[in-house]
């Protein structure tokens, strides 16, 4: 064999031998990525959407890469079944009460399952467990809330755009104090108003709080009537007092109200000719007669005496009367004996 065979041969050995190197590399990257010389537990989940999930797709807890996705297969036609294989070493931080979702890595990178949340309350996932599930967002509800939020931003621009017109414009009240002078000082002048209140008000308050103060200060009848029960009291009693004297004043009022009323009526009885006392009070004649009457009676009495003087004369009646004398004399004297004390 020549040289140059020899050295033609010895090239192609390495170059073999290279291949054959870079082929077992291969194997066992390919083989670590897809999880195939570690030992794995099966675990399955049930979606509605896997959004273009497929087999050897990473499997993701808490950011970081546990396994792989086996196999995708259809349940029925609403459900898709995901079986992952995951690192054995992984299932004690897995619980039975955890959820799996869709999602993707990156914002335009593969699909990946991602599995989440899990109490320490439930035990460590077995191996052919199934995982409830949550559904994530696709990238195309993504892209339609995103294309809405466009839409809605662009209609609150306009409005804006509208608004600072309608402002430059003059319209509405703002505008209006924007370019209208008028407007503006009357704007002014209400401020300085409001200040002025405002100042008010402040020295209101003030006064309130020296009246306050001075409330507060013992001794001061603002203080004894504000705490004093005995001040209190008295006040009360007076008031009742005062209201008693009203009540009586009235009662007086309504008394002499009354007397009046009924002196008017006696007055009325009196001027009302139709009466026995109106008639002698007011009419002439009957005042006459009865003047005539009296001195007619006045006459009478008098020879009436007489007659009884005349009659005590005559001796027909003279025992009788010196009789009744005596018996005044004698009842006189029994009278005087007995008012008289005894010795």
């Amino acid at each position: 064999m020549s040289t140059e065979s020899t050295k033609r041969s010895v090239v192609v050995g390495i170059f073999v031998l290279l291949g054959i190197i870079i082929l077992i590399a291969g194997i066992f990257v390919l083989g670590g990525q897809q999880k195939r010389f570690t030992s794995t537990i099966r675990l399955i989940a049930l979606f509605k959407d896997v959004g273009g999930l497929k087999n050897g797709n990473n499997v993701w807890f808490s950011g970081v890469k546990i396994g792989t996705v086996k196999r995708i297969s259809f349940v029925s036609n609403s459900q898709v079944e995901v079986d992952m294989n995951i690192e054995e070493s992984s299932k004690q931080f897995i619980r039975k009460d955890a959820s799996a979702s869709i999602s993707s890595d990156g914002l335009i990178g593969n699909k990946i399952v991602v599995i989440a949340g899990g109490t320490t309350r439930q035990p460590e996932v077995e191996d052919g467990d199934r995982l409830k599930t949550t559904e994530a967002l696709s990238s195309d509800q993504i892209m339609a809330t995103l294309q809405e939020n466009n839409n809605n931003l662009l209609k609150v621009t306009n409005d804006f755009k509208e608004l600072v017109g309608n402002l430059r414009r003059g319209k509405g009240t703002v505008g209006a104090v924007l370019t209208d002078s008028i407007v503006a000082d009357n704007f002014k002048r209400a401020m300085v108003n409001l200040e002025k209140a405002s100042d008010n008000t402040v020295r209101v308050t003030g006064s309130v709080a020296q009246f306050a103060a001075k409330l507060n200060t013992k001794g001061t009848l603002a203080n004894e009537l504000v705490t004093d029960t005995t001040v209190f009291r008295r006040l009360s009693r007076a008031a009742t007092r005062f209201e008693s004297t009203v009540t009586a004043a009235d009662q007086s009022v309504a008394t002499l109200r009354q007397t009046s009323i009924n002196l008017n009526r006696a007055s009325d009885k009196l001027n009302n000719t139709n009466s026995p006392l109106g008639i002698l009070l007011t009419d002439k004649e009957t005042a006459t007669n009865l003047q005539v009457t009296l001195r007619n009676l006045s006459k009478g009495t008098e020879l009436l005496n007489e007659d009884l003087k005349a009659a005590q004369s005559n001796f027909l009646l003279r025992g009788f009367f010196k009789k009744k004398a005596k018996a005044e004399a004698k009842q006189k004297a029994d009278s005087t004996a007995a008012a008289s004390p005894k010795p």
